[in-house]
Formats: C-alpha cells, sequence, structure tokens
C-alpha cells in the first residue's frame, strides 16, 4: 500500500480485537519509530500488551479492546504539537499499509508512568490507538477545498493534490482548522505554500497542522513547493 492508498483508506478505529500484533509488524514500527525520533527531535514510543491505558473512568465507553499505543513524547519546545502531529501521522498511514488500525487521542486515557518514559524537560502529548480494529472506522463529512485554501482551477495540479490529501487528515473532532495558501512564484522561481492554523475552542489545532501538512506534503510532492 503506498502513502496515498494508506490516506484514502485509513478511518480512525476506537473498537479493537484481542490478538497481538506480529513482532514482524512491531519491528517494521520500531524502526519508523527510530527514525521519525531523529528527524523530529522527539521520544515517541510504542508500548504493547498493556491494557490500563485505555480502561477506566477515562476511557469508559469511547475506547475498547485496546492494548497497543504509541505514547507521543517529545522535549517541551514551541513547535512540539506540529511535530507530534508531522511525524506521529507518518507512524499512523505506516500502521495503515500493514493492516493495523490506529486513532488519535487526546485525552481519554489513563497515564501509566511505568509503560514508557517521560524524562525531565519532556511532554506526552497525546497517545495513538494501535491494533486491530473490531470495526471499519466512520466516514466522517469533510470541508471542501474552497474552505481550508485558495485552492482553484488556476492552482497548480499539485497544490490541489495536496489539498485534497489534506482535507483527509484526522483532525480533533473533526475540525479542520487548517489552511493553505498558493503563493505563486517570483523572480527566484519558487512556488511556496503557508500553511497556517485558524482559532478553536477545542485546541488541538498546532498537532492538527502538522498532521495536515504530512498529508499534503505526501500528496503534493516536496520537490514542488517551499513552505512559508
Amino acid at each position: 500500500m503506498t502513502i496515498l492508498e494508506a490516506i484514502q483508506s485509513r478511518r480512525s478505529v476506537r473498537k479493537y480485537i484481542d490478538r497481538p500484533i506480529d513482532k514482524a509488524l512491531v519491528a517494521i514500527l520500531q524502526d519508523k519509530i527510530d527514525e521519525v525520533n531523529k528527524a523530529g527531535n522527539l521520544h515517541i514510543q510504542l508500548v504493547t500488551d498493556e491494557p490500563r491505558a485505555f480502561k477506566g473512568k477515562m476511557a469508559y465507553g469511547t475506547f475498547s479492546g485496546v492494548s497497543n499505543y504509541f505514547a507521543m513524547v517529545g522535549k517541551q519546545e514551541g513547535d512540539l504539537s506540529e511535530r507530534i502531529g508531522y511525524y506521529g501521522e507518518q507512524l499512523v498511514l505506516l500502521a495503515q499499509s500493514l493492516g493495523l488500525n490506529t486513532c488519535w487521542v487526546g485525552l481519554t486515557y489513563n497515564n501509566i508512568k511505568e509503560a514508557y518514559t517521560v524524562s525531565p524537560g519532556e511532554k506526552l502529548c497525546c497517545m495513538i490507538a494501535l491494533g486491530h480494529g473490531d470495526d471499519p472506522g466512520r466516514n466522517v463529512k469533510r470541508k471542501t477545498a474552497s474552505q481550508v485554501s485558495n485552492a482553484s482551477d488556476d492552482t497548480p495540479a499539485w497544490f490541489n493534490d495536496g489539498v485534497a490529501a489534506a482535507l483527509l487528515a484526522p483532525t480533533a473532532i473533526n475540525q479542520q482548522k487548517f489552511h493553505f495558501e498558493y503563493i505563486a512564484p517570483g523572480p527566484d522561481g519558487i512556488h511556496r505554500v503557508k500553511a497556517s492554523r485558524r482559532f478553536s475552542l477545542v485546541g488541538y489545532t498546532h498537532l492538527d497542522l502538522g498532521i495536515a501538512k504530512y498529508h499534503f506534503e505526501a500528496a503534493a510532492g516536496k520537490e514542488n513547493f517551499e513552505w512559508i
């Protein structure tokens, strides 16, 4: 499965079956974690066979059967949430390509301190539930390209493709509070894209923007533009 196929097929899944993740898949995921931790200066950790984080009062009625998850940890710096989103979504899409299901989780989990490490100066931003889904997830209503960008018949096809992929990105309560603006080349001939957040009472807009930016890049092609 390609990244774009994973973007198309991914759904947020909250119910999982009691089936361990194959060790070969765990190894593939761990290799990717090592890669994104280095690239993003993060401390993401994969936790397996640990059912307590998604049981009890915090997770009641929301998740079931979760015993594997990514603990999304990083050093407390200004752009941490956006980096967590950008690099975490790479793990989500890899998991999808391996036949696993996922769901970004902002609040409804228990902090199991002995299951992962949060060093001094670091923060646990969120978690990503992982495993074999017990349902296919649901389709959600999406905004239009014109609501989240200046995409038109006059903007490049790669930009429009990027916006379409960003619209499939998971966001907190499907709020989609991001915006992409195409900026035509100046004398240097470089196409540029400005990605920004919109106000939200829910929050998580930095995280959501990081996720959406990765989707955009995957479809638009990083070689076609520069971020500003």
